[in-house]
Order: structure tokens, then sequence, then C-alpha cells
């Protein structure tokens, strides 16, 4: 006996509604960090810092925050080109810490700590 069509729709409304709460999540990977993407975010930052490109830096991931995943997708895309000038582990690290929405904040975090002016050494805190 085949169900009524208004339980039908509300089923199908139901699925459709249960795969956008899917596509479009936005909750941050629950899994830490790996030590491997802890060490790339610090050298990235230390290059960063030791530059004295902390400010245009912070601006451009500051900007490109939103569009991460976009990011992480092209870097998957071109890989094959991309390797002949870079470590291919290191780029397919890059693009798996882009699809994490957190990744980019923490990167920030390191680049402003390591940018930051420091006190000399014979210096006392008043």
């Amino acid at each position: 006996m085949p169900l009524p069509s208004k339980v039908r729709v509300a089923q199908k409304l139901a699925q459709l509604q249960a795969g956008f709460r899917h596509a479009f999540a936005v909750r941050s990977d629950s899994q830490p960090l790996s030590m491997e993407d802890v060490e790339l975010m610090e050298r990235v930052a230390d290059v960063i810092a030791k530059r004295g490109m902390a400010a245009p830096a912070t601006v451009f991931l500051e900007s490109m925050g939103p569009m991460n995943f976009l990011g992480s997708q092209a870097l998957h895309f071109f890989t094959p080109i991309i390797e002949c000038a870079f470590n291919v582990k290191e780029v397919e690290q890059v693009a798996r810490l882009l699809e994490r929405r957190e990744t980019i904040p923490q990167l920030i975090a390191i680049i402003e700590a390591k940018s930051a002016p420091r006190a000399p050494q014979g210096a006392s805190a008043q």
C-alpha cells in the first residue's frame, strides 16, 4: 500500500533538509592538529616573521579565511603542476590544513607571536 502523497512529500523534504545541513555544516574538525601540521605552520610563520611580512600576511589570511576550503580544493587540483617546484607532501599537507576552519586563526596567532617585539634580555619588567 503506497504512502499518501503528503507523507512522501514530508519524507522527501526531511531528506532534503538533512542533506543541506550536512552540505553546509561549519563544525570544526574535532581532531587536534598533528605535530607535523604544527611544525609546518611554525616554519611558515618563521619565514613570514623573518621577512617582516607579518602585517600583509595577516591581512591576506584574514581576507582569505572564508575561502580556505576553496583554496584547499584548488591546491588539490593543481598538485600535479605544483609538484614540479614544491614538495608534494607539504602541498598536500597545506591543502589538508586549509580544509579545517580553525587553521587560519591559529596560523595568524603564531605569526603574531613570532613577530611581536621582544624586550631586550637585560631589561627588567617595571
